[in-house]
């Protein structure tokens, strides 16, 4: 079968290498896909967002599935309009993608299916927000209601940042249209998890836990990211716990899509906070988070080609997932500056001598391939993972083969997994 993958990160070159693993894979395309994934396939000159030539591509090369990557163009219907064609797709429709897209919607799904989350309201006004934060004499979580990357959440203990938090999002439109409507929430503490879950629109199968990073800095400080680094499993999650999110969070989560007539499929996501009175529920993702894709890739012993077309045939009971035991780090290297402002093109080294580690897999996220060399082309430009017995010798591993790597202004936390080992 042939293939077509869209996007160009981290999380597609993960996909990218599992999916080539796959005994059922004729030719992988990857559109536009990055340095990284041109060894796992060929790259494709188009956009994630120009639907109708990635269309027109899929069938002049006989393409028999298409997997999405990232969160823009399922929200803008790619899947839809594959599926029209005839084309199968993995990922939910562009009323599903809502469940990301609009927070506000997320939000009010929650409520109807009395789902555990944050307190919070929706505001379409400034002035509305800033009266209603000014109210406040507790720490409070500004929140875009639409897509922004995962950049688009401000914590603030002090309800004044919270102001300007929300002046920043919704007068400055620093996240452009995402911003129109802002959520205010309540902070919840605890420590965070990443739940995955393949859903067919009616059977779900729960992926291994992970835990993001998205601060900046060490000790979770500075502002939010994309994700700086990942591991898995989460130790946080037990399986007491997990049975309890499948059963109070993932499955209404399902069911209330279905009530709704939106029908899920694709990668449910549900980033949560586990808090002393439970799991509850911060945001959704609609798809394979990044950098959490990393290290749940290298330890799925699955074939994903075949996880993803069970999905998109309603067929997921007929899976079952194997994993390899062993915990995975992967730590982002990111371009100095980011998430701010940074310069691109600065030329890569060390990936040969890092990649020849044992257990060691680095995938290309920002990077591009410019006169021979690979250079750096975004904000998040690697991210180093590694396996191994366990999640202290992942970590040195991963940190082993991240010092081989040298670009300009290179950048990693130098903490990710500690929350892990501590455990």
């Amino acid at each position: 079968m042939n293939v077509l993958l869209i996007g160009s990160g981290g999380r597609e070159h993960a996909i990218a290498w599992k999916l080539a693993q796959s005994k059922d894979l004729d030719k992988l395309y990857i559109a536009p896909g990055n340095a990284g994934t041109t060894q796992c396939g060929e790259n494709v000159d188009i956009g994630v967002n120009d639907i109708e030539k990635l269309l027109e591509f899929a069938k002049q090369n006989d393409i028999g599935l298409v997997v999405v990557g990232p969160e823009d163009p399922l929200s803008a219907g790619i899947v839809d309009k594959f599926e029209e064609a005839g084309i199968k797709a993995f990922g939910p429709s562009a009323e599903a993608a809502q469940l990301e897209a609009d927070k506000a919607f997320s939000k009010q799904l929650m409520r109807s299916s009395a789902i555990s989350t944050a307190e919070g309201r929706v505001f379409e006004h400034f002035e509305d927000a800033k009266t209603y934060i000014a109210s406040r004499d507790e720490a409070v979580v500004v929140k875009a209601a639409g897509l922004a990357k995962g950049k688009g959440v401000y914590v603030c203990d002090d309800p004044a940042d919270g102001i300007l938090a929300a002046e920043k999002i919704m007068c400055d439109k620093i996240f452009g249209a995402a911003g129109e409507k802002v959520i205010v929430e309540d902070k919840l503490l605890g420590e965070e998890a990443s739940i995955l879950a393949f859903v067919d629109g009616r059977n779900i199968y729960v992926m291994e836990s992970s835990q993001d990073h998205k601060p900046i800095g060490d000790g979770d400080t500075g502002p939010n990211t994309g994700g700086m680094g990942a591991y898995s499993p989460a130790p946080v999650v037990t399986d007491k716990l997990m049975d309890q999110i499948t059963r109070e969070i993932l499955v209404p989560t399902v069911d209330g899509m279905n009530r709704s007539g939106r029908a899920y499929k694709g990668v449910l996501y549900a980033g949560l906070m586990m808090t002393a009175g439970g799991p509850r529920v911060l945001e959704y993702n609609v798809r394979f988070g990044d950098p959490e894709t990393q290290p749940i890739l290298v330890r799925l012993k699955s074939d994903l080609l075949e996880v993803c077309l069970a999905v998109c045939d309603g067929k997921l009971n007929d899976i079952t997932l194997k994993w390899d035991p062993r915990p995975a780090v992967c730590v982002v290297m990111a371009s100095g500056g980011y998430p701010g402002s940074y310069e691109k093109g600065k030329i890569i080294t060390g990936l040969d001598e890092a990649g020849k580690l044992k257990d060691v897999v680095v995938f290309h996220a920002g990077t591009a391939l410019k006169d021979g060399d690979i250079v750096t082309s975004g904000g998040r430009v690697l991210g180093v993972t590694a396996l191994a017995d366990t999640i202290w010798q992942a970590k040195d591993k991963a940190y082993e083969a991240v010092d081989k790597i040298q670009f300009d202004g290179a950048y990693c936390r130098r903490d990710i997994a500690d929350k892990a080992i501590k455990k």
